[in-house]
């Protein structure tokens, strides 16, 4: 472990709620979930003014509807999230080539590979300044951790949440450590935070104390000898700068279980589509095609099939997805399809035609496949809560319902104030979908990041404020 505060981890706060508010002015310091909507979604973000309610992430929708019944529900802008990701993540890149994304929201990232900081005040420098040109490029916020290692940098962000910045100082962290719950540590879950717990563990310090032999016994060789590494504050895991993609894949849940096997086939076929589009996306192919099948009774099976060769075409990954459904049983109902294609590869085969019906697809035609959609689509399909829309006379806005024929729009921009309501017909022809517009005005997040005044909270110390993790 180094001995130098200057492994970095960045944690944005409750990123997508976050992203959400900052685009709609009518919805800032006000309750704010996103996720799935139908019955059986699940939220991915809560605001931190739902979480006083009890709301948190993979927390059944239905249940977070009941604990927050007047909270903004919204439906996931992906497109727009990934968008503000890549502009956090090229700031990070600015401060070192070592940059490892955990997910859209998160990283770590070794300041000391690229010269950004050697030391305890240029460590703490760099993680105010990041936090000041995250805040001027995006207008959201992000808790920042600093330490000599992976897992306390990480431990150090989610003190520092919301929206705060925390440096452990080498030679601290097992006093820091030895009060925490052993949940703190990275691995240790419910099932074995409770484990741990009949067996007389609840602190890190005990964990120590238990000694490594004893949490071998307890918990596994691999698991044990992890364990009491972490419990004396010992993480030698570097900073990866990339991480090889194993598989490309999609999916769907389904608010109401799939009995029509026509119908299941579409949906197969639909999303071998847009596992293609995936692929193609990030310039890849693959040799092998999953299909993944979640039954009436929550049972879950995986079927594949490895083609002779890499491969991006649709008709191929769709016969192939075809053939593996043709071995599932799904007459008591399916709740759950997915496909995916692993094996990648940076190249095509192809030679491929003879498993795509002996002919490849037109390329021109592939591009414009149409997805199939239910005869009687609900009007919450067209017009997804909490998506952007424009309308000829009033502008840009927001969706904030349909149903009944009716679609409820907002309307309002990231820098107006909050704007008025209207309803309108869902087939209403001066309504129509629109792009995300920026959260910051080209103007504004062009301008000169990090001023001065941002970075007088290096020489006093930044305060960690204690929230809950993302």
């Amino acid at each position: 472990m180094r001995n130098a505060p200057t492994i970095l981890h960045l944690d944005m706060d409750a990123f997508f709620a976050s992203v959400e508010q900052a685009s709609k002015p009518s919805l800032r310091g006000k309750a704010v979930v996103v996720g799935g909507l139908g019955p059986r979604g699940v939220v991915a973000t809560a605001s931190y003014e739902a979480r006083v309610f009890g709301v948190h992430s993979a927390m059944p929708m239905a249940q977070a509807r009941r604990l927050a019944p007047n909270a903004a529900y919204l439906v996931p802008r992906f497109g727009l999230y990934r968008s503000i990701s890549e502009q956090v993540m090229a700031l990070l890149r600015e401060l070192s080539p070592l940059v490892e994304p955990l997910s859209l929201d998160e990283a770590f990232v070794d300041l000391e590979a690229g010269g950004t900081a050697w030391d305890e005040p240029s460590a703490r420098l760099a993680g105010v300044k990041l936090r000041a040109d995250i805040r001027a490029a995006t207008g959201l916020t992000g808790s920042v951790g600093l330490a000599a290692s992976k897992m306390l940098a990480k431990i150090a962000s989610e003190e520092a949440k919301p929206d705060g910045l925390v440096l452990i100082e080498p030679g601290t962290e097992r006093a820091l450590l030895g009060p925490m719950s052993v949940r703190t540590l990275p691995g240790v879950g419910p099932a074995t935070g409770d484990h741990l717990r009949r067996a007389g563990i609840t602190t890190v310090d005990e964990l120590a104390e238990a000694g490594e032999d004893e949490l071998v016994r307890l918990v596994g060789k691999a698991h044990g000898h992890a364990l009491y590494a972490m419990a004396l504050a010992q993480d030698e895991r570097p900073v990866v700068a990339e991480r090889e993609t194993k598989s490309v894949s999609v999916e769907d849940t389904y608010d109401v279980d799939i009995h029509d096997r026509i119908r299941v086939g579409l949906e197969v076929q639909r999303l071998a589509d847009r596992c293609v589009r995936r692929l193609r996306g990030a310039g890849l192919s693959g040799r092998t095609i999953v299909l993944k099948v979640r039954r009436y009774d929550f049972s879950t099976l995986t079927r594949s099939e490895t083609l002779r060769g890499p491969t991006d075409d649709p008709a191929v990954v769709r016969e192939a997805a075809s053939r593996l459904l043709d071995s599932v049983d799904t007459t008591g109902g399916v709740r759950l399809l997915g496909v995916g294609v692993s094996g990648l590869a940076d190249y095509t085969q192809e030679d491929l035609f003879a498993q795509a019906a002996g002919v490849r697809a037109d390329p021109a035609a592939e591009e414009t496949v149409a997805e199939p959609v239910a005869e009687e689509t609900p009007a919450e399909r067209h017009w997804p809560s909490g998506h952007d829309v424009r309308h000829t006379e009033y502008g840009h806005g927001w969706v904030q319902g349909s149903g009944l024929g009716r679609v409820t729009v907002r309307f309002e921009t990231p820098d107006s104030e909050p704007g008025r309501v209207r309803t309108f017909r869902v087939d209403d022809p001066d309504l129509e979908r629109a792009d995300p517009l920026p959260l910051v005005p080209a103007g504004e997040a062009g301008g000169e990041r990090a001023a001065d005044v941002r970075l007088e909270g290096a020489a006093n110390g930044v305060g960690a404020a204690a929230g809950d993790v993302e």
